[in-house]
């Protein structure tokens, strides 16, 4: 396994955007939650993959910060987002590599609180071999995931 490119040593990426006015939920007072607290739903275009959506929409204007729980066993293939983003791993252990195509040799484990960033554009692939994994995910929607071979994407 390969160490995290330089690159994503762009903490910053993505921080700076104000949370005042974010908060739906208290209005002026920011958003408070506690694990039990989070309303998970199916990802409807991925099976498998359960999402929290904590403030904003990734599919709508302006910053969003959502939790994404993935299955054992799960590997997603050469992809990358419009937007930057930054990740934190929750639970679990997350695997990521970087290029634009899948390959295990170029997996790095990020165990339970660590984290990242992904700058927009950049093809990624991920794996949850070892079991359960959730990672906060913050970016500015509206967003996608833009696969580099078509025929990795989801089926609508």
């Amino acid at each position: 396994m390969k160490g995290i490119p330089s690159l994503l040593a762009l903490g910053a990426i993505g921080l700076a955007a104000p949370l005042a006015g974010f908060a739906q939920e208290a209005p002026g007072q920011g958003v408070m939650l506690i694990p039990g607290e989070l309303q998970w739903k199916d990802n409807p275009r991925v099976p498998g993959l359960g999402v929290a959506h904590i403030t904003g929409h990734a599919k709508k204007a302006g910053p969003f910060i959502h939790r994404v729980r993935f299955p054992k066993g799960r590997v997603v293939q050469a992809h990358s987002h419009p937007d930057d983003r930054t990740y934190t791993v929750i639970s679990g252990t997350w695997y990521i590599g970087w290029g634009e195509k899948y390959d295990p040799n170029k997996l790095t484990a990020l165990p339970a609180g660590s984290f990242y960033t992904e700058p927009a554009g950049v093809p990624h692939f991920i794996s949850t071999p070892d079991g359960e994994t959730v990672v906060q995910i913050t970016g500015t929607g509206p967003t996608a995931v833009d696969f580099v071979d078509p025929e990795h994407a989801p089926k609508k």
